[in-house]
């Protein structure tokens, strides 16, 4: 085992910062809240107290070996095969691996993988395990550590996915998780085809994690997954649907499971994932922008389920069909950025209280990772920086004649940019990025961080039938405002 590119001067560590924000810190226990989580470190504009924190949080380290690379930051160990680039191994709160994984095995662990079928034909269909074939070191300092795992066509290999794909994995020194974003390229003279579905999934392990989280009022103990063995569960109208006759646990008995049952709006789905309760630990998945997902803010797609497994959907037609499968002719060039996404690990030595208690500061986590969107430490200048991007800002009225003769103010209307299209034409993006706020009572919206580009400007109005579009297109420049 080697360590590569490590650096020990704590001189250079404060020199380097890189400008950090959210809840970026070492695992510590709060009296105050009796869980053991991040603090919240700024290390943009540190105070004192927050310079002496970051000095105490351990550096984080990088091991590579053949076939695998660990990243150690004093609070997790994060294990990634090499040069595949599937999580194999995650150690946290003194748990070997939070991860259920069998080498050789591909829904294992944690992946990427890709649905996706010849252009025009409905019969030539694959799925994809996302596996890198050339693995490099992004960055490797006391701070940060980003690795590269990349895959790209191959044009002997006629049944892969024509698409270059760089997956990327950050660890940054103090976190209590880790970040995970892909940029997915296809060129101009690479065949044409359509992309059905992409994800990043993690199986974890199934001795530990039986409680599910959704939101405050979605959150159970979960069947487990041999009560959807056949012997002890019939099939219902698809396979995924279950009815559970004959479970381990008895409280499961005459239950529908369906991956689908547990499916959120996009808008809403921003943390969703699992307690154990020996010892108290969450695994969560944090997903602070939609702006990368397909059809906008109401379009609804899976989160965790039965497995256990934790899903974070980037491109599927769930709910709407083949109109939001993004179609590639050969001839056009595409490239798109998936994540960063946060895989937050917290832990409470509260067993009582657990569940609500970890659930609540992974809900803190996410406002914390929303409010840093867009981040600003990936290295890829793929993914825009606040600086790089714009913003647009107006208000928005509304006529309706037999209520009032005059214009109304939109309160509350759902106001977006998205691709130029038709009318309504949002709901079946699926190629570009989209960027969603709601208006105030008044009106007024402010759309901010937005990547540059040419785009149509949409809303919708809670309680008004039909869809508004402005009638030109708007042009995102660096910096600047639009109104």
């Amino acid at each position: 085992m080697i360590a590569d590119g490590e650096v020990d001067e704590d001189s250079e560590y404060e020199n380097s910062v890189p400008g950090f924000h959210g809840r970026h810190a070492w695992s510590e226990e709060l009296s105050d809240k009796n869980i053991r989580t991040s603090l919240k470190l700024d290390f943009g504009n540190a105070s004192m107290e927050n310079q002496r924190m970051m000095k105490i949080a351990p550096r984080v380290h990088l091991y590579v070996e053949d076939e695998q690379v660990t990243v150690d930051n004093g609070i997790l160990k994060l294990k990634i095969s090499k040069p595949e680039g599937q999580v194999i191994g995650l150690e946290y709160n003194g748990i070997e691996n939070l991860l259920e994984f069998t080498k050789g095995s591909a829904n294992t662990g944690g992946y990427w993988d890709v649905n996706w079928d010849t252009f025009g034909s409905n019969k030539d269909f694959h799925i994809d395990l996302i596996d890198g074939k050339e693995f490099a070191v992004i960055i490797n300092n006391v701070n940060q550590v980003e690795l590269s795992f990349k895959t790209t066509w191959n044009p002997s290999l006629k049944a892969n996915v024509p698409l270059s794909i760089d997956k990327r994995f950050i660890v940054l020194r103090g976190s209590s998780g880790f970040y995970a974003y892909a940029i997915y390229e296809h060129k101009q003279d690479w065949p044409g085809f359509e992309l059905q579905q992409t994800r990043m999934a993690f199986k974890l392990n199934e001795d530990m994690f039986r409680y599910m989280a959704l939101s405050d009022y979605r959150q159970r103990e979960m069947p487990l997954p041999e009560d959807r063995d056949r012997d002890r569960s019939i099939v219902l109208a698809y396979p995924e649907a279950v009815r559970i006759i004959r479970p381990i646990d008895p409280e499961c008995k005459g239950e529908v499971d369906d991956k689908y049952q547990y499916s959120t709006d996009n808008e809403d789905n921003k943390v969703h994932g699992w307690i154990s309760s020996y010892p108290p630990t969450g695994f969560w998945l944090i997903t602070p922008s939609n702006e990368f997902r397909t059809g906008g803010p109401t379009k609804q797609d899976l989160t965790s389920h039965v497995g256990p497994t934790s899903l974070t959907m980037f491109v599927s037609n769930h709910y709407a069909g083949e109109g939001l499968n993004p179609k590639f002719r050969k001839g056009e060039h595409w490239k798109k950025v998936f994540g960063p996404i946060f895989v937050y690990l917290n832990s409470s030595p509260n067993k009582q209280s657990a569940k609500s208690m970890l659930w609540n500061d992974a809900k803190v986590q996410m406002e914390n990772e929303v409010k840093s969107w867009p981040y600003n430490f990936p290295a890829s200048a793929d993914f825009q920086k606040a600086r790089i991007r714009g913003s647009v800002s107006g208000r928005l009225m509304v006529q309706d004649w037999i209520i009032s003769e005059g214009n109304m103010a939109a309160s509350w209307a759902y106001i977006g940019l998205a691709e130029p299209g038709l009318t309504g034409s949002w709901q079946l993006e699926c190629k570009g990025y989209q960027f969603w706020t709601r208006a105030d009572m008044n009106g007024n919206f402010n759309i901010s961080n937005v990547r540059t580009g040419v785009y149509g400007l949409f809303a919708w109005i809670p309680n008004f039938i039909g869809d508004y579009k402005y009638e030109n297109t708007i042009t995102i420049t660096p910096g600047k405002s639009e109104q």
